[in-house]
C-alpha cells in the first residue's frame, strides 16, 4: 500500500524541478493527482501545455492516475479550475502542493517595475489562487477529522535575505505568513499547513550566478545530494495523514537533511512607564536586549557586515 493511497493532490508548478519530483513520488505512493504547470521560462515567460501533459503520460504509462492542467495559477480561475478538476476526476481533494514559482534576479537598485511585479504575483497571488480555492472546498466537507493538506513552498532567500533577489524574498516571506495564517484560520476544517525551504539543482537554481548562492561550495548538480527528489520525499510526509503536530512549521530541506525552523519569538523587552525618550529607550536597549542579544550567534547580517569591515 502507498501513503497516499486514496488521496487527491494538486500539485502546481508539477511538470518541473521540485514539483515534477512530487507529482511523481506521490502518484507512485497511490495518489491521484492533477498536475498544473503554465510550462513557461524560469522568467515566467512564455508557456507550454505539453510540460504538464508529458509529467502526465510518465506517470499514467507506471500506472499512476493523473490528468493535466496548463493553465496560469496566478489567474484565480485556475485555482478553482483545479480543484473542481480534482472533484470532477477523482471525487474530492486532499492535498494541496503550492510548488509553482519563477525568477527575475536584480539589485533593488536595478530592479524594474515588471520584474518585481512578475515574481509577486506568481508566488504570492499563486499561492492565494490555489489556496482560497481549496480552503473554500475543504470547509464545506465539514470534517475535522480529514487530515486535509497545504504544502507551501518558502525558500532560503526569503529566509536568509538573498541580496540579489528582493522581489522573490519578499514573495518567500509573504509565503510564510501566508502558512501561519492558514493553519490557524483552518484547524477547525482538519486543514494543516505547511512550508518548505527546499535546496536542490533546478533550473531556477540554474540562473543564479555562483557568487550570489548562498552555499558557496555546494556539491556539483548531479550529486544526489542536490535531487528534487530529496524535496519529495518531505513533502510526502507533510502530505500525510501522520503529519499533522507539525502544522504551522517552515521545514528546510538541504540535502539528505531536514530542519524545522522556529517561530518567530521575541527574543528580549524592555518596558516604560510611559512615552519614552530617546535616552531612556537608547539605554534600556543597549543593557538588557543587547545582552541577550550578544548571548546568540550573530545574525547572518551582523557576521555579513563585520566581514566586510575586515
Amino acid at each position: 500500500m502507498g501513503v497516499l493511497d486514496g488521496r487527491t493532490a494538486v500539485v502546481t508548478g508539477g511538470a518541473r524541478g521540485i514539483g515534477a519530483a512530487i507529482s511523481r513520488r506521490f502518484a507512485a505512493e497511490g495518489a491521484a493527482v492533477v498536475v498544473n504547470d503554465l510550462g513557461g521560462g524560469p522568467d515566467g515567460s512564455g508557456s507550454d501545455a505539453g510540460a504538464a501533459e508529458a509529467i502526465v503520460a510518465e506517470i499514467r504509462a507506471t500506472g499512476g492516475r493523473a490528468v493535466a492542467d496548463g493553465g496560469d495559477i496566478a489567474d484565480t480561475d485556475t485555482g478553482k479550475r483545479l480543484v473542481a478538476t480534482a472533484v470532477e476526476e477523482f471525487g474530492g481533494l486532499d492535498v494541496l502542493v503550492n510548488s509553482a514559482g519563477v525568477l527575475r534576479d536584480r539589485m533593488i537598485f536595478n530592479m524594474s517595475d515588471e520584474e518585481w511585479d512578475v515574481v509577486i504575483r506568481v508566488h504570492l497571488r499563486g499561492h492565494f489562487s490555489a489556496s482560497r480555492a481549496a480552503a473554500a472546498y475543504f470547509r464545506e466537507q465539514r470534517n475535522p477529522d480529514g487530515h486535509y493538506r497545504i504544502v507551501n513552498f518558502t525558500s532560503h532567500s526569503g529566509l536568509e535575505g538573498s541580496p540579489g533577489q528582493a522581489n522573490y524574498a519578499t514573495a518567500k516571506m509573504g509565503v510564510v505568513g501566508l502558512t501561519y495564517s492558514l493553519a490557524q484560520g483552518l484547524a477547525r476544517y482538519g486543514v494543516t499547513a505547511n512550508a518548505i525551504a527546499p535546496a536542490a539543482a533546478t533550473r531556477l537554481v540554474a540562473t543564479v550566478p555562483q557568487e550570489r548562492k548562498a552555499i558557496q561550495d555546494r556539491p556539483a548538480d548531479d550529486d544526489p545530494s542536490r535531487s528534487p527528489d530529496n524535496i519529495a520525499a518531505l513533502a510526502l510526509y507533510l502530505a500525510s495523514d501522520r503529519s499533522g503536530w507539525l502544522t504551522g512549521r517552515v521545514l528546510g530541506a538541504v540535502g539528505f537533511s531536514v530542519g524545522v525552523y522556529q517561530n518567530p519569538t521575541v527574543i528580549g523587552e524592555v518596558t516604560s512607564d510611559g512615552p519614552w525618550s530617546f535616552d531612556d529607550l537608547a539605554a534600556q536597549m543597549e543593557r538588557d536586549v543587547r545582552e541577550v542579544a550578544d548571548g546568540l550567534p550573530p545574525s547572518l547580517f551582523a557576521a555579513q557586515a563585520a566581514n566586510r569591515k575586515a
